[in-house]
């Protein structure tokens, strides 16, 4: 990256994370856990995803890797890679489902998730990820009865999203039960928003020119007051760019990724902290980077506390953000989680 002052002509990052999470079935009686791979082979599989670790921090539930781009957590049975610029995370699968058997001794996927947000240059990135169908195609070779969505435009800004079977696409208004009973799952959600056409005031915060340390843009910016309780591992790159984890005791996570050049500036956040209504939460976050657009997802299966939470207001209309008004709106019932997407912006789409 460079300096947000002085960006020559043809430089370009892509901000935009690709995002792999995988669930493993754990056997009866097993004592299997993922952190039972030792790091040394994680990090051989991060030079076959082209990224490294720069800083780790772990608890009881969690082992959490900030890396070159973007961050990595690994729980018992959960394992989420989420990498940003030209990485191949999906060229990582065949060693990790080798190490998962070899370390942990699990031989099934419970649940698959990959997705992204449309690139602003596609074109420049590696295979299989120049375009969604070379994903598709690729994730396929690896998992049976996998299914590909795109909510969103298109043609502007969607967002991509691979699982496996049992999913149903839900129209705004109708809303239907799926089939058959749910199997007894442990409560789990993940919000993610999706940030573009940032302030460039607050993305100056993410520069080496005005923040010395990591810890002093993640207290100039607020970031540390999202969820005080968590412990964070920030890390400020030279001359620009920022990533971060949180964790706290529980095992749950957050994590932000920031690039600031005005010309393609991007921020994610992500966390899976359980709450009954995100909108607080997404409102400190909105108030923090200010946006000019971003992208929303929810999911929560029906275990979740975040099971009844909706974008709609009581009058039946979608929930704004001030001036961020709701472009578009879509709901999946997925196969163990139901799915909330939403795109806002300030001006119409």
């Amino acid at each position: 990256m460079s300096d947000t002052g002085n960006i020559c002509e043809d430089h370009f990052f892509e901000g935009v994370e690709k995002l792999l999470e995988i669930w493993f079935k754990k056997p009866p009686a097993s004592l299997g856990d993922l952190r039972q791979i030792p790091r040394s082979c994680f990090e051989s599989l991060l030079k076959t995803v082209h990224c490294e670790v720069i800083s780790f921090s772990r608890n009881d539930e969690v082992d959490a890797y900030v890396l070159s781009e973007s961050s990595m957590f690994v729980a018992e049975r959960r394992f989420i890679l989420k990498t940003c610029g030209t990485t191949t995370p999906l060229e990582c699968l065949k060693q990790l489902l080798e190490l998962v058997e070899q370390y942990a001794g699990f031989t099934e996927v419970d649940d698959v998730f990959y997705s992204r947000k449309n690139f602003k240059k596609p074109e420049l990135q590696k295979l299989p990820h120049i375009s969604f169908e070379q994903e598709v195609a690729y994730l396929d070779k690896f998992f049976k009865d996998g299914v590909g969505y795109c909510l969103g435009s298109s043609d502007y800004d969607c967002w991509f999203l691979y699982t496996l079977q049992g999913t149903k696409l839900i129209s705004n208004n109708n809303i239907d039960e799926p089939s058959g009973k749910r199997r007894k799952l442990e409560p789990d959600q993940t919000l993610e928003v999706l940030m573009t056409d940032l302030d460039p005031t607050v993305m100056s915060i993410f520069t080496k020119k005005n923040s010395a340390t990591a810890a002093e843009a993640t207290q100039k910016s607020g970031i540390d007051k999202i969820f005080p309780s968590m412990l964070i591992d920030d890390y400020l790159f030279e001359p620009c760019g920022y990533s971060m984890n949180g964790i706290n005791k529980s095992g749950n996570y957050m994590t932000i990724h920031i690039t600031p050049e005005p010309e393609f500036s991007y921020v994610s956040f992500e966390t899976n902290v359980p709450q009954a209504s995100y909108r607080d939460v997404i409102q400190r976050v909105l108030n923090i980077f200010r946006p000019r657009k971003f992208v929303l997802t929810l999911f929560a299966n029906k275990e979740s506390v975040a099971a009844d939470f909706s974008l709609s207001t009581k009058n039946n209309k979608y929930y704004n953000f001030g001036e961020l008004q709701c472009q578009e709106v879509g709901f999946c019932q997925l196969r163990n989680y139901d799915l909330s997407f939403a795109f806002y912006s300030k001006f119409p789409s």
